[in-house]
């Protein structure tokens, strides 16, 4: 009896496991072609709703192996949206390839800017779309050849990095179909559990005063400066005043011109972030009155616009223990002894406190559900408070590496990241397949969704009424 249970057990599962080792074979024969995709995106780093050559070459590929891809969508010229299939269950897959300014680097273990304060792949935005693209591509491979029935989407989605592009996606309505929605982000280590981030609301504060001479007519002058930097005190002492988990920062992006002119304008960019968007909300109002006050003050007149909002991610366990499934198949990423040199002169560039070994980039870490998000942000969140989503963290970055730095620029460049994105993209391919092959699960999902964010939940965007900001990186 045990053997013939057996038996009937290898018959059922052997095509699933076939299908499964096929398309892992087919993205390892690839590597080289989505390896230079990411490649050319890394050496040409292009700034949110900029990223015009890079949007082009993700879409040219896609369009190449088979997807109609529609550009331009939500009024944003490198947002786009591929398609292949009919039907449902409909699954999204989303890319993104923005840059971050001011963290040029060449992929070396030591600091050294392509160029000068130029923009650089610090978050590892040319590894998210190629790899999502390579899954896209080959999950629908594997749907023509097993007749698959359903629908699978790549969402092309740019300037994450502050830029919200998602938020306007979603807004028009892009995303109000789809069944399951996946995503990933580079990262210094391999994680797919049900985990949160920070909502967070970004916002340009512009005082404008009366231009005089400094020192022979200051009584003539309003400095707007002066608004600025009142205005920045007053915020500074709010951090006594709000909940521990709040995250508060800024710069000062226009501060006069001249020391011997009182600057007649200045502009302030302030990040405000909690767990909670209602919390986020509130600290804004807060902020938005020690901004009037400044003025007041000052006697200058102050305006404000709101460049980005995004929700705090919503976790959805139901997906997520499918994506840490099939993550622990794939597993992490081996080095060469090359590659190990590199990532041990890496970890020499760390603070002392920070303690990392390149083995750390073989392990998958434990499953884990975390309702309270810490870290950064992500427009991803909003996506994630309308469809059932799910993301993976993977090994991109030498263990240890913090996002937005030098270091995950040049692993991002070599040999290291392109691992790592291979075990993205083999995770979303395998988990997309799960869905189509078993699509009751998107409704679990859906009513997981539905539970968490609550019968009465209405979706409305922190960015208001406004369209994209287009300009925000020129």
């Amino acid at each position: 009896m045990n053997k013939l249970f057996l038996v009937v057990f290898l018959i059922l599962v052997s095509p699933a496991f076939s299908q499964q080792s096929e398309v892992l074979s087919k993205l390892d024969s690839k590597a080289d072609f989505y390896g230079d995709i990411a490649r050319q995106i890394w050496a040409n780093p292009e700034l949110g709703y900029l990223e015009t050559n890079s949007s082009a070459l993700l879409q040219k590929t896609l369009s190449d192996a088979g997807f109609k891809v529609t550009s331009g969508v939500a009024d944003i010229p490198t947002a786009f949206v591929a398609e292949y299939g009919s039907g449902k269950p409909v699954i999204g897959i989303m890319a993104e390839f923005d840059a971050l300014p001011g963290v040029s680097q060449k992929a070396v273990p030591f600091r050294e800017p392509v160029v000068e304060g130029g923009a650089g792949h610090a978050c590892g935005h040319h590894l998210f779309g190629a790899a999502s693209v390579a899954a896209g591509i080959t999950v629908m491979e594997w749907m023509k050849a097993n007749q698959i029935s359903g629908t699978i989407r790549v969402y092309g989605t740019p300037a994450e990095e502050g830029g919200g592009g998602k938020v306007y996606m979603a807004r028009a309505g892009l995303i109000s179909d789809v069944d399951a929605m996946l995503h990933w982000h580079p990262s210094s280590q391999n994680a797919a559990g049900a985990t949160s981030s920070l909502a967070n609301i970004s916002t340009k504060f512009r005082f404008y005063g009366e231009a005089s001479h400094a020192a022979a007519a200051p009584e003539r002058g309003k400095s707007a400066l002066d608004a600025v930097e009142s205005m920045n005190f007053m915020v500074n002492l709010m951090r006594e005043h709000v909940p521990m988990e709040t995250r508060m920062h800024y710069v000062i992006t226009r501060g006069g011109e001249a020391p011997n002119v009182v600057p007649a304008f200045a502009e302030s960019y302030h990040y405000v972030r909690h767990p909670d968007a209602q919390v986020v909300k509130e600290i804004f109002d807060r902020m938005v009155k020690a901004a009037e006050g400044a003025a007041l003050g000052t006697q200058t007149r102050m305006e404000y616009e709101i460049i980005n909002g995004v929700y705090n991610l919503l976790p959805n366990e139901t997906l997520a223990r499918i994506m840490h499934k099939n993550l622990e198949l794939v597993g992490g990423v081996n080095y060469t002894p090359e590659e190990r040199k590199f990532a041990e002169d890496i970890i020499k560039t760390f603070p002392s406190g920070v303690k990392a070994s390149p083995e750390d980039a073989t392990k998958i870490a434990p499953f884990l559900v975390e309702e309270k998000g810490g870290g950064g942000s992500t427009d991803v969140g909003d996506i994630s408070w309308l469809v059932p989503t799910v993301g993976l963290g993977a090994a991109t970055w030498v263990p240890g590496t913090s996002a937005h730095t030098w270091q995950a620029v040049a692993a991002g460049g070599m040999s290291i990241g392109q691992k790592g994105m291979l075990v993205a993209a083999k995770t979303l391919t395998l988990t997309a397949m799960d869905i189509f092959q078993n699509p009751s699960v998107t409704q679990t999902a859906l009513d997981e969704l539905n539970r968490r964010r609550g019968a009465d939940f209405t979706y409305e965007a922190l960015v208001g009424d406004r369209s994209a900001p287009l300009d925000y990186r020129k």
